[in-house]
């Protein structure tokens, strides 16, 4: 699939109208840059409403615009309406994953350990006992989240979420390592440990250099290790993802494991999880690339 690659326009896809706009630009410009230095052909695009022009030759899209637009199966819909092939998970595995309310649904369903949650309304107060996790439950990168350990502090958390969407997921709060899981086609990267240097691995510590200490492979022992990867890839098979994406999971004192969310279009920035699990296991970043271009051309049929 690599000498099909080669033959391709890649068109890099970048940007959109979402909340992590300027980190999908730092996404970007580092595919386009491997891509470039990997002797492809690739063009890239910043993309700044939810209007996409493409050069009239695309071969395959690159996409890396994360949360709203790019991981939501809105831009999966616009270029699969125009035949163009692309990057990543189809329109429903996109949709699904990307709501947190429905990825919970399939958690459950498939037996994949998960926090206590229930889904409120505007207006309407939790039922969960406190702390907990409010959640605006289709936006990316933390945003939108809020622990809320004291009764004082929810009228804010609430408004905020009820300020991004309609519905909000409260979530029990679970006391643990925060750690991550690369999932690539049909196999589980190395595990990354993040500690934030202060509160929660939020935007500002994903995104900040030196906000957060990484550990990869993070030191766990094998059992605990092998349970977390096996967890993470029944999340990812539980939403139907074929491709790639990066699971979130924290890992309680008692050695229990619960797992959030999985994000199908993750960072591929200077501080991004994924590129550090690959290398961990050998795969460069250029590598990385063409992997998940190969399995994604693997979707559309060939032309």
């Amino acid at each position: 699939m690599k000498e099909e690659l080669k033959d391709l326009h890649l068109v890099v896809l970048m940007g959109g109208p979402g909340s992590e706009r300027e980190v999908s630009l730092r996404s970007g410009a580092a595919v386009a840059r491997a891509f470039a230095e990997g002797g492809y052909r690739v063009t890239p695009v910043e993309v700044r409403g939810t209007e996409v022009s493409l050069p009239s030759d695309a071969g395959l899209c690159i996409n890396m615009i994360h949360g709203t637009f790019g991981e939501d199966g809105e831009l999966q819909a616009l270029l699969e309406a125009r035949g163009v092939a692309y990057t990543g998970e189809g329109v429903a595995g996109s949709r699904l994953a990307f709501d947190k309310l429905a990825s919970k649904r399939c958690f459950a369903a498939a037996g994949v350990p998960t926090p206590r949650w229930e889904k409120i309304s505007a207006g309407q107060n939790p039922t969960l006992p406190l702390p907990f996790v409010v959640k605006a439950p289709r936006e990316g990168s933390s945003v939108g989240v809020h622990i809320v350990r004291e009764a004082s502090g929810l009228e804010a958390a609430l408004e905020d979420c009820a300020s991004l969407d309609r519905e909000i997921l409260v979530e029990e709060f679970v006391e643990g390592r925060e750690l991550t899981v690369g999932v690539v086609g049909d196999r589980a990267l190395a595990i990354v440990e993040i500690r934030p240097h202060e509160g929660f691995y939020d935007y500002a510590h994903k995104y900040t250099k030196g906000a957060s200490e990484y550990f990869c492979p993070a030191p766990l022992d094998a059992a605990t290790t092998s349970a977390i990867q096996d967890a993470a890839l029944r999340a990812h098979r539980s939403l139907g993802l074929e491709v790639y994406s990066r699971v979130d999971v924290l890992l309680r004192g008692d050695g229990s494991l619960f797992v959030l969310e999985a994000n199908t279009i993750p960072g591929m920035t200077e501080t991004s999880l994924l590129p550090k699990a690959a290398a961990a296991g050998g795969t460069g970043f250029l590598e990385l690339c063409e992997e998940i271009a190969s399995l994604s051309l693997r979707r559309f049929p060939r032309k």
